[in-house]
């Protein structure tokens, strides 16, 4: 027999053409005809009606929204329904996340709530086994891998590059096991498949309001089909059932936003059962019924078949010979960019309501509601940048308001953990634009509280806006920091459209903390020595001299000179690290760092958009989701002018290579990068041509077309040109045929040397040539693609085009595993680096400080990947051995410093979302081919699970940990 698992469902975007809650209540449908509250209305009333039925449900932010809203009675009913399996939890995040463009941490942490919040109201029976990414254009490998660490037991999609789909049914491998790790054991494996027909019912059998198929029609009519129908189904799975290896076979019935009249849906399911079945009195071998891809999975599991083997990921995505699926890693870049500020104040107001044991229900709201914004964000049209842009503007809505109600637990933690009772602690969330209230108007007796997310101590540079003048600034203990004022660019200040013209200066200094400290500005006293009236330029001193502290002289050049490019001669910039070479047409071309010396340039560079001109083209234009560039990239400003800024804590160098694009190169005294800070905007459209702007830095090193690319921020992929894992790629589309999403880090090497960028935001990036490495950093367009959002790229901002901002870093170093776990480091740095609170100097009280739990007992490479509330009385403790197998090895350390730290009196391992005892976990093991199975298999944890309480030994505390490897923790304390 074929046994045909029909699966209902509607995949509900949480937010793309209408905004979450327009979705969800169903208005504006004049732009798409969706209301989600009476989907979930009508799916309930008919699977109550027959025990046969089933529905799987996707994403939690609109079950929760929807469940919250019902009488105890429909509550009950629904409860009913997940404990017989009739409404099943598939996925089960707070909203089906992109896989491109997504950090990992942002990932786990959205299902971290999804899978909690079905816990702990439906208990067990709840837990989702089976990832359902119907819809993102694209999947990244360790999506798979966070899947298994969760102890899912496969997943499916819908979209994969259109000639390897075709090459996989035709070879019966649409259906694999996912080696989704280079680093963890065959348990990070996970059983992955492609759906036959997108994720839409079989042609001729959707029965949804939203649909034009016929009803089956049954009984004493003239009209009636039931046999040209069960004909027309059989032809479809019996073809379908030529491409797949099992007799099981998964037939999705339902759409986008399908099921609000989900009573047409089940009376057409059942007579296509009912008919369909009856054949079998004849000899027919089809078995339709209700399933759910877990069940389906369930089946596979149980045939004990073998599978072929996937390694690489799916990305990019293409679905004809002109149309690659790259151009949403970079759209929307201030969008991207204010995603991961969500992020990181995220994990500050986590940590800091954990750390000051604020658990009263507000707390606990006020970091949910962050939670669930932070959830709706991973959205594979929120982060991507595919909404429209009404959709757009209610994200950044939603994300500002809900940092704006974490805020208060931020602030009454710190107001416990420190000296400052009457602190503001306010966060200043336009310093991208040298902009902050507390510090550009006069920033005497400020605060300015430091938050170290990371496990481990740091120091690190902070920049503050401030008016020009001379600053004082001391830490918690009186002692004088060094610090010194550094001039914003001039491209920045003449933002007046978006920036108020206040502070034209940044104070610079370096700051250092365990967890949290306190460092106090003051402007300097009007100057009465002789001392200090050299240091303000009251007394001359020789030329070749400046003021560097109140009592010390060294020699240098001015603090701001300009550069005119000269025809022969270089610009030397360095400090005792890094050494930038500068030729006469103001491009760097030169960099010499970690004992190698390199020829670099860095140049900006657009494509052309291209757009369809007729009917072979039309809709293959860039747009939201399509990078097509229109031809050969165009090199932004021939020379670039300079102006040079030569501090001992920072160097600068400013570029400008035309009205629209510019940049600051810095180093830091210290700090082994070199740091490009980029502005890009508003890039003209007066020749009516989209343009999608990038920077490139050219080497020399021989890299034979392998360059390597982050996935999520985690694993390192090896790329390789024009080249695809299992098959031949069509690349009429050569360049974006070529891009991957960077979401921190890309790489090339030779035999000797290495050059690597990381990013602040995700980016589409590539190799294109040996030797370079491009970042796609913004993009404005003036035609739709066509895929649906109906709009095109084009952002504006107070009548002009969007300007955004964003960092690179470079690192040159020689190719050693050293190289490569600096690189690590500094990700993690860039990732989360201070948050800076800012509080007028309000008297600092005496009370004893609250001792803060301390993570420096964790050995190097070992991090606090979450510290979070987990329940009134319970932690979520999660720790990631962030260095791969290539830079270290398995590390053995105790638990019982950082137990003991956080008020531990009991201690539980869970899988990586915290939900699941780790010792239940018993995943569904597959065999690949040219094995020969012998029993049905199952994956159990590799360790025994950590569980003790206060009482036992320190030893019953040790752990040991892989290389990419993360545990889970719930820590009870009192």
């Amino acid at each position: 027999m074929i046994n045909i698992h029909l699966v209902p469902h509607s995949h509900d975007d949480t937010g793309w053409l209408k905004t979450v809650d327009q979705y969800y209540y169903g208005s504006r449908n004049g732009i798409q005809h969706a209301g989600v509250q009476y989907i979930l209305d009508s799916v309930i009333t008919e699977l109550l009606k027959d025990k046969t039925r089933r529905f799987i449900q996707v994403e939690s932010a609109f079950f929760f929204k929807w469940y919250k809203e019902q009488t105890a009675a429909v509550q009950k009913n629904v409860k009913t329904l997940v404990e017989e399996g009739r409404l099943e939890f598939t996925g089960g995040a707070w909203s089906m996340n992109d896989e491109a463009a997504v950090h990992y941490q942002s990932v786990i942490d959205h299902f971290t709530v999804g899978l909690k919040s079905l816990a702990d109201t439906f208990g067990t029976c709840a837990r989702p086994r089976v990832g359902w990414q119907i819809d993102p254009f694209g999947h990244s490998r360790e999506m798979a891998s966070l899947f298994a660490q969760m102890g899912f037991d496969g997943e499916f999609f819908a979209r994969m590059d259109y000639v390897e789909k075709n090459t996989r049914l035709n070879n019966m491998t649409g259906e694999m096991i996912w080696k989704a790790s280079d680093n963890l054991d065959e348990r990070s494996e996970l059983f992955t498949g492609v759906l036959y027909n997108h994720y839409s019912a079989p042609p001729g059998f959707c029965f949804d309001n939203l649909c034009s198929d016929d009803p089956i029609i049954d009984g004493d009519s003239y009209e009636n089909n039931v046999k040209k129908k069960v004909d027309d189904f059989l032809t479809y799975v019996n073809k379908m059932g030529t491409y797949y290896r099992a007799t099981d076979l998964l037939v999705p019935m339902g759409d986008d936003f399908n099921y609000e009249n989900a009573y047409v849906n089940y009376k057409n399911m059942d007579k296509l059962i009912k008919y369909v079945n009856e054949r079998q009195l004849q000899g027919g071998k089809v078995n339709v019924f209700y399933s759910t891809p877990a069940c389906y999975l369930q089946a596979l599991h149980n045939t004990n078949m073998t599978w072929p083997v996937k390694t690489q990921d799916f990305f990019p995505y293409s679905t004809d010979w002109h149309t690659y699926w790259t151009g949403y890693y970079s759209s929307r870049p201030t969008q991207k960019r204010f995603e991961r500020d969500g992020n990181h104040f995220l994990q500050v107001a986590k940590q800091l309501t954990t750390m000051a044991n604020l658990t009263t229900t507000t707390a606990f709201a006020n970091l949910d509601n962050l939670r669930h914004a932070m959830g709706i964000m991973q959205h594979h049209d929120a982060i991507t940048g595919t909404e429209k842009q009404h959709v757009a503007y209610d994200y950044d809505r939603m994300l500002t308001k809900a940092i704006s109600v974490a805020e208060t637990n931020t602030r009454d933690a710190l107001r416990k953990l420190t000296n400052l009772t009457n602190g503001e602690f306010d966060s200043c969330l336009q310093l991208n634009l040298s902009m902050c209230e507390y510090s550009q108007w006069s920033p005497n007796n400020l605060v300015v509280t430091i938050v170290n997310p990371l496990a481990h101590p740091s120091t690190q540079y902070v920049r503050i806006p401030v008016k020009n003048g001379t600053y004082i600034v001391t830490d918690s203990t009186g002692r004088q920091v060094r610090s010194e004022v550094v001039p914003v660019p001039k491209e920045v200040i003449g933002l007046t459209h978006l920036r108020p013209n206040v502070s034209q200066h940044e104070l610079v200094f370096s700051a250092y903390a365990e967890k949290i400290a306190n460092y106090y500005i003051k402007v300097a006293p009007t100057p009465r020595s002789e001392e200090e009236k050299i240091a303000t330029n009251e007394i001359k001193l020789p030329k070749g001299f400046f003021r560097q502290r109140y009592n010390k002289y060294v020699e240098s050049k001015k603090e701001e000179e300009e550069i005119e490019p000269r025809a022969a001669g270089d610009v030397i910039v360095q400090n005792s690290q890094i050494k930038l070479t500068f030729n006469a047409n103001g491009f760097l071309y030169n960099v010499q760092m970690n004992g190698v010396s390199e020829d670099i340039t860095q140049q900006f560079y657009y494509y052309k958009g291209a757009y369809g001109n007729n009917a072979e083209f039309k809709n293959r234009s860039s747009g939201a989701y399509i990078f097509r560039p229109n031809g050969t990239e165009i090199l932004i400003g021939p020379k670039a002018t300079l102006s040079f800024y030569n501090g001992t804590l920072v160097k600068e160098v400013h570029q400008r290579f035309n009205e629209w694009v510019s940049q600051v190169i810095r180093i830091y005294e210290g700090v082994n990068r070199v740091e490009f800070e980029w502005l890009v905007g508003p890039i003209p459209i007066n020749d009516n041509i989209g343009k999608e702007v990038i920077t490139r830095f050219t080497s020399n090193l021989k890299n034979s077309g392998v360059f390597y690319t982050d996935s999520n921020g985690r694993e390192m992929l090896r790329r390789v040109r024009n080249e695809r894992e299992y098959f031949k790629p069509n690349l009429t589309e050569s360049v974006s045929g070529n891009y991957y999403p960077i979401t921190s880090r890309i790489a090339l090497e030779s035999t000797t040397r290495r050059m690597t960028l990381l990013n602040d935001r995700a980016q589409g990036g590539s190799s294109l040539k040996d030797g370079s490495l491009e970042l796609m950093l913004h993009r404005r367009l003036l035609r739709d693609d066509a895929f649906g959002v109906g709009e095109a790229l084009n952002e504006t901002v107070n009548g002009q085009g969007l300007v955004a901002r964003g960092k690179v870093y470079l690192i040159l170093s020689p190719v050693s595993k050293t190289s490569t776990v600096n690189e690590r480091l500094a990700e993690r740095e860039l990732h989360l680096p201070f948050w800076k609170f800012f509080s007028n100097s309000t008297k600092a009280t005496n009370k004893v400080l609250p001792r803060l739990p301390t993570f420096t007992s964790l050995p190097i490479g070992v991090d606090v990947l979450t510290l979070e509330p987990y329940s009134a009385n319970e932690r979520l403790l999660r720790l990631e051995y962030f260095l791969n197998k290539n830079e270290s090895t398995s590390i053995t350390f105790n638990i019982r410093q950082v137990f003991d730290s956080l008020g531990g009196t009991e201690i539980r391992e869970t899988t990586l979302d915290g939900t699941m005892a780790l010792s239940n976990m018993n995943r569904f093991k597959f065999q690949p081919d040219g094995t020969v199975p012998k029993k049905v298999e199952y994956y159990k944890s590799k360790h025994t699970p950590l569980a003790a309480v206060q009482k036992d030994a320190a030893s019953k505390f040790q752990i040991t940990m892989d290389p990419m490897q993360i545990r889970t923790f719930i820590v009870k304390w009192k």
